[in-house]
């Protein structure tokens, strides 16, 4: 199945498999792990070397979903969950 970002922004994002893609700093790129927190403007990956809290609007997040993977800008992220999902 493709996923469209549309899809993506409607979608409970905790329990996702993600990977930094592009960040402000450099030192989160590439960094794996599942997404267990999410806030207005926050989100909480745990990887191999702990819990990171990311803010939306410094990150690019690619999201694995099914067999499909989308590259999200961060920023389109930003309001808090229950109110992404019911828009």
């Amino acid at each position: 199945m493709k996923f469209k970002i549309k899809d993506i922004i409607k979608h409970e994002l905790i329990g996702l498999h993600a990977r930094i893609a592009d960040s402000k700093n450099q030192a989160n790129i590439g960094l794996t792990g599942k997404i267990i927190n999410e806030t207005k403007k926050t989100i909480t990956i745990k990887t191999s070397k702990g819990e990171k809290m990311f803010f939306k609007n410094n990150i690019k997040i690619e999201l694995k979903l099914d067999n499909s993977r989308i590259r999200i800008d961060g920023s389109s992220l930003i309001r808090r969950p229950e109110e992404r999902i019911k828009k």
